[in-house]
């Protein structure tokens, strides 16, 4: 059975690029190389503001949909930076949302 992509493509007009830092080492020691992902997501901004103990500050997050599964040899996404409108953002938590096949339909990416 083929499943609805969850994010449409005709959404995704937010040009970004992605790089997935690897977990472990390869056989010399030496951290694996990252994943890098260029292409068009669905983006959305956001921001918060903390109270501190001198002052206020303000947090700005934001979260990329993109349809499909960006890094198919990672079973999960735990850390990188994201790319887009110029800004340098950390991700902070990565999600391969799936079917009921365990299929990927799309990863939804928060970033700080």
């Amino acid at each position: 059975m083929k499943y609805p992509c969850l994010v449409l493509k005709q959404f995704c007009k937010t040009e970004v690029h992605i790089e997935i830092e690897q977990e472990g080492q390869n056989v010399y020691g030496e951290q694996l190389d990252p994943v890098v992902w260029d292409g068009l997501c669905n983006y959305q901004d956001s921001g918060k503001t903390v109270l501190t103990a001198e002052q206020k500050l303000i947090q700005l997050e934001g979260c990329a949909l993109i349809p499909g599964d960006i890094a198919p040899e990672l079973p999960l996404i735990t850390k990188g930076e994201i790319t887009v409108f110029g800004e340098t953002r950390h991700i902070y938590k990565g999600t391969k949302c799936r079917n009921p096949d365990g299929t990927v339909n799309y990863v939804r990416l928060d970033v700080m």
